[in-house]
């Protein structure tokens, strides 16, 4: 198996590229809270913590294979019914675009994964609504805000246990923080996702890594036995973790070609051209962005 992609290494190369020359300084923790599950796994309540957004009618294109959309984002943490299935899309962030397509909601948003667990008696039950969190690049944000939001909902669902799922690399810090926060308060929590070095450096109690492209923290598109395989990861991990930073690695093959991981941001396979068309795209989305986010 090759190495993980270095997700901080290669989006600072990236942004560099494109001419912005303040580096973003990612989230790095050495002591990591660590709240131990009080009860057997079969009579835990478990929810789910996801960073996809509520699809919004008049915002573009949203759906399977679409580009980046910045309309789409969302600023506040949000609550939602797990029945019927709600509809989040993960168009608003840098998801792999080019290797994935968000076709199949269960590679982001393992409600269904952990429906069967609870049907077999692995867990007690799954909560009735998941919490969605914003993808913040304000690391103050997520912790100061969101982290508290979140918390309080999860109380509101009267939840044992927690599972984040996050999609691009900026939400991978995002559920990393507001893991430190929960564990911090008492809620055991694992995070799904693909960023390694992300969320290692952030430091979690407990993480199941799958190394797929961004966009399938939950398991491999239109399989099933791959998206219980990753449940049952993350399940197992909340139940028998002793210590935090614990880092259990999915042993699950993308393909034979690990080619996404030359092809994700990465500056020496784009030209001149392609480097300013991108910049130009990233302006405005990032206009776009501030536009929404202003208070009206």
């Amino acid at each position: 198996m090759s190495l993980p992609l270095p997700y901080m290494e290669r989006t600072r190369a990236y942004y560099l590229a494109l001419g912005y020359d303040n580096p973003y300084q990612w989230a790095a923790h050495d002591d990591v809270p660590f709240a131990p599950l009080l009860m057997p796994l079969n009579k835990a309540r478990v929810a789910i913590v996801t960073t996809a957004a509520p699809f919004k009618p008049g915002a573009g294109d949203q759906g399977p294979h679409a580009p980046y959309n910045a309309a789409a984002k969302f600023y506040d943490v949000y609550k939602a019914p797990v029945d019927p299935l709600p509809d989040l899309r993960v168009s608003h962030v840098a998801i792999d675009r080019a290797h994935t397509s968000a076709e199949d909601t269960d590679t982001y948003l393992p409600i269904t994964a952990l429906r069967r667990a609870s049907a077999r008696g692995v867990v007690g039950a799954m909560a009735e609504a998941v919490v969605g969190l914003p993808t913040n690049r304000s690391q103050r944000t997520t912790r100061e805000v969101d982290a508290p939001k979140v918390e309080a909902l999860l109380a509101s669902l009267a939840v044992d246990a927690a599972i984040l799922v996050p999609n691009c690399p900026v939400c991978h810090q995002s559920t990393a923080l507001v893991a430190r926060h929960l564990e911090a308060n008492g809620l055991p929590t694992v995070v799904m996702g693909c960023a390694k070095d992300i969320v290692e450096q952030a430091g979690v109690a407990r993480f199941v890594f799958s190394d797929f492209p961004l966009g399938n923290s939950a398991g491999k598109p239109h399989d099933r036995e791959s998206q219980d395989i990753t449940m049952t990861l993350a399940l197992d991990l909340l139940a028998e973790a002793t210590a935090p930073r614990t880092t259990v690695t999915s042993p699950l093959q993308w393909s034979g070609d690990d080619r996404w991981k030359e092809d994700y941001a990465n500056p020496e396979q784009l030209t001149a051209e392609d480097l300013a068309r991108k910049k130009a795209e990233f302006d405005a989305a990032k206009s776009t962005a501030k536009t929404l986010r202003a208070p009206s």
